[in-house]
């Protein structure tokens, strides 16, 4: 099965996560298929938080990858801070 999940990165105390799709069967942070975005949870005001391609997240939704329930709520958040 083919999941939508978080890679961590960054260093100790500074995290930074990557929007990958992988097999569900391998480690968070090794091999995955395809980096569709990031999260960085303490970026400042004048910086970009959050980015997914949404193409690339329509496409593999399409072909079956289900989403871990983070991811869904930054998808949530990402598409709100897009209206506004």
């Amino acid at each position: 099965m083919v999941v939508i999940r978080l890679a961590r990165g960054g260093a100790k105390a500074r995290p930074f996560f990557n929007i990958v799709v992988a097999d569900k069967r391998t480690r968070r942070d090794g091999r995955f298929i395809e980096r569709i975005g990031f999260y960085n949870p303490i970026a400042t005001a004048n910086e970009e938080s959050i980015r997914i391609a949404q193409d690339r997240l329509t496409y593999w939704r399409s072909v079956g990858a289900q989403a871990s329930p983070t991811v869904e709520r930054l998808i949530k958040q990402a598409a709100a801070k897009a209206v506004a």
